[in-house]
């Protein structure tokens, strides 16, 4: 029998999220009471359930518009519906919850008492679904909240700083799938193995470049940026050689939020969707896309602009964005 180099074997020590969920739970020690570990392992089988519906949205007749547009005014995607309705069976299901948000309903909605849990989820259950039948990456955007001490219950418990989240997440669906979480202790990364079944950590603590080589901002909007934003632009596709030679900046963008920013979490650079003349208010939502990803990102390279101004809509390294510069 001819011998095999321990670099050929597959691992076999896998930390799975289920796993490091649970050693998240131990490091509380007493202060934890399992809850949120239920209620994430919930979220990880809403991430199973709608990443085995993307593969197959073609076959199954699940591309398409569903007919309804939802709370933002978007027409309706078939996996838009199912995605939701995965999402919110799931979480109500836990009995963890107390309060869902999703982008695709128009009111919340609130757990009836005998099933009510201390925890509030928003969620966009289908970021970037104008991308699902081009079979571009599109994800779930998900952020928790715990219910006041003195709180039934209400959608007071969702209206409040994205700093006061729990825990926030993202699961990308394409080529793979890919789960991004943090619990406030450091972000990490796993994918799924469809043939176990589970989510097995493959990018464990996450650190974003200070300065990357991509920006990812829709151009097509250019006529209306406002002319800092325009500047600002200019400055990293034409820098100053004064201070040594410096590159541009490539630009790369996919359209789907969650895409967008994974690769920027991973390589670096600056992901920006900041508001214009024609979108006054800017067109990322605070509670469910931009403040998820501002707690991601304030865990991967503190201190996050995002985090400090959300309403921005940049993403990025500590190192790539001058806000001071942006403004003026």
């Amino acid at each position: 029998m001819s011998n095999i180099s321990e670099e050929t074997l597959p691992p076999t020590d896998l930390i799975t999220l289920t796993r490091h969920i649970l050693a998240e739970q131990s490091r509380l020690g007493s202060r934890a009471t399992g809850d949120l570990t239920m209620l994430l392992n919930a979220i990880q089988l809403t991430s199973k359930f709608i990443a085995t519906n993307v593969r197959k949205a073609r076959l199954i007749n699940l591309v398409g518009l569903a007919g309804e547009t939802n709370v933002q005014g978007e027409e309706q995607k078939k996996l838009d519906v199912l995605s939701n309705d995965i999402m919110v069976n799931a979480l109500r299901a836990s009995g963890k919850t107390a309060v869902l948000v999703s982008e695709e309903l128009d009111e919340a909605v609130i757990i009836d008492e005998r099933n009510r849990g201390k925890y509030c989820v928003v969620f966009d259950p289908l970021d970037g679904s104008s991308n699902i039948d081009a079979g571009v990456n599109i994800g779930t955007i998900f952020g928790i909240y715990q219910v006041g001490a003195e709180s039934s219950g209400t959608i007071e418990d969702v209206l409040k700083p994205g700093s006061q989240m729990v825990a926030a997440g993202y699961t990308m669906y394409g080529s793979s799938a890919n789960l991004v979480l943090s619990t406030g202790n450091g972000v990490n990364g796993f994918t799924l193995d469809n043939g176990l079944g589970e989510f097995i950590l493959t990018h464990p603590d996450i650190k974003i470049p200070s300065r990357g080589k991509i920006y990812s901002f829709n151009e097509g909007n250019s006529m209306y940026f406002h002319e800092p934003v325009i500047n600002y632009l200019n400055s990293i596709k034409y820098p100053s050689q004064e201070k040594g030679k410096k590159s541009p900046y490539s630009a790369r963008y996919i359209g789907s939020m969650v895409a967008d920013v994974h690769r920027t979490l991973l390589y670096g650079g600056i992901f920006g969707y900041p508001d214009d003349k024609k979108s006054k208010n800017g067109k990322l939502r605070m509670l469910y896309e931009a403040f998820p990803m501002a707690y991601l990102t304030e865990q991967v390279s503190p201190p996050s602009f995002m985090q400090k101004y959300p309403s921005d809509g940049v993403i990025g390294g500590r190192n790539g964005y001058n806000r001071e510069e942006a403004h003026t």
